[in-house]
């Protein structure tokens, strides 16, 4: 029976880490469809209002039942048939569009575990309260964080949207459904490298042995230029000698729209060191042709994805046990241990991944005093929020050097400005 209601929700209080029970604003109404699947949708935040809403649908669904609105033939004979034909139709659709692989492979089997969890067998079967059900137990039964859920119903919902989009569905049956707060469940979280730690980083890796396929000097440029460019690994993976060029007032390297993140062409400005370091690795890499992948580190161009980060977490852990080796002063190797320098993973569980040479990047932006107009421009981001929240890193020294460069306190009335007089303001 058709009915509408509060829906009760229960979230963790960003304050205190509390679970409790939230109800929603709006009033929400649960009914069946004329194919008779339950439908549940959000109407409004006024009662009588969202009666009237809820009888409106139904007379929408009893006209429909009548047959003075009706789903063509085809459509109900393409939403019975098999749900796996239709997963297999849009991953199709999602190579038609250029998305990497990996990008098209993990959404396929995000859309394949929720289908197979909530036993579906058609496309008419998909509803809400399932795709609820199967996010609950990957976060309670499996452990699974809050990120994680949301990229489950991110795909989902980009396969629901498809279905709609190519007349498979005449509604979208997930179009209402919110993604979770991330901030109360972070599980991998990154930090930025200090200065000391990331020239620690380079010498370690200059000087030490081959890892997951790279020599040493290689993987110190592959660290440099993520770190002065805030390109990811697909797209420092893409680079050929072709990619930069040396003859424009400022030299820049560029990213095809192909290998880019958000398939735009992106060009990128090279600071003057990095120029100077990387022309004089390019003399001893020696690259067959100006097409050869410089840097081969990604599936889509070389046809391996190397694990990076476990190869920074080698270099990072050498360059650890170097540091805490220079000493032979027992309280001061005491305390090198106890510290977190160079350690991947810190005391507060931040990550000194290879994704976190990107937030190298966009921190050290901030610490040259650059607007945040220009770090969002520069590190390629469509919301601003994005650059200064999570990728923007402020540690404890820039906090004590914030507060010391604000003004002295008065020490009595009489060290405030002294009002002018009245001839000074007659005068003027």
């Amino acid at each position: 029976m058709a009915q509408i209601v509060k829906r009760i929700r229960t979230v963790t209080d960003p304050k205190t880490g509390n679970k409790v029970k939230k109800e929603s604003e709006k009033w929400w109404c649960r009914y069946r469809d004329a194919l008779g699947i339950e439908r549940r949708k959000p109407l409004s935040k006024n009662k009588a209002i969202s009666q009237q809403m809820l009888q409106i649908l139904l007379d929408a669904v009893e006209k429909e039942r009548l047959g003075l609105m009706t789903h063509s033939q085809e459509q109900i004979k393409e939403a019975r048939r098999p749900i796996q034909q239709h997963i297999d139709d849009f991953e199709l659709h999602q190579k038609a569009k250029e998305n990497s692989e990996q990008y098209i492979y993990e959404t396929k089997q995000k859309v394949s575990d929720i289908v197979a969890h909530c036993q579906w067998n058609n496309i008419l079967q998909i509803r809400e309260s399932d795709v609820e059900n199967f996010l609950l137990y990957l976060r309670k039964q499996l452990g699974r964080s809050i990120q994680t859920s949301n990229n489950y119903l991110r795909a989902i919902k980009c396969f629901t949207h498809w279905l709609k989009r190519d007349k498979r569905l005449t509604t979208n049956p997930l179009a209402e459904m919110e993604m979770l707060n991330t901030s109360t469940d972070r599980r991998h979280d990154r930090r930025a490298l200090e200065d000391e730690e990331f020239v620690r980083l380079l010498h370690v890796a200059e000087t030490g042995p081959p890892r997951m396929g790279l020599i040493g000097r290689d993987r110190a440029m592959l660290y440099l230029l993520a770190a002065w460019t805030g390109f990811r690994r697909g797209e420092l993976g893409s680079l050929t000698v072709r990619s930069f060029d040396w003859n424009a007032p400022t030299p820049t390297v560029t990213v095809q729209a192909m290998y880019s993140k958000h398939r735009k062409t992106d060009e990128q400005i090279l600071h003057p060191d990095v120029v100077e370091r990387f022309k004089e690795w390019l003399t001893k890499r020696k690259p067959k042709d100006e097409d050869e992948i410089l840097l081969p580190v990604s599936k889509k161009t070389c046809g391996t994805d190397r694990r990076t980060s476990a190869m920074l977490e080698f270099d990072l852990a050498s360059a650890r046990r170097f540091w805490i080796a220079e000493t032979d002063d027992p309280d001061e190797k005491r305390r090198r241990e106890n510290s977190e320098f160079l350690l991947y993973r810190n005391k507060s569980g931040l990550f000194a991944d290879f994704h976190g040479l990107r937030h190298t990047f966009i921190t050290n932006l901030g610490k040259a005093g650059v607007s945040p107009k220009t770090a969002q421009t520069l590190a390629r981001h469509s919301d601003i929020s994005l650059t200064m929240n999570i990728y923007t890193h402020v540690n404890r020294e820039a906090e004590v050097a914030a507060i010391n460069a604000l003004p002295s306190v008065p020490k009595s009335i009489t060290d405030k400005p002294k009002p002018e007089s009245n001839e000074s303001s007659e005068s003027n």
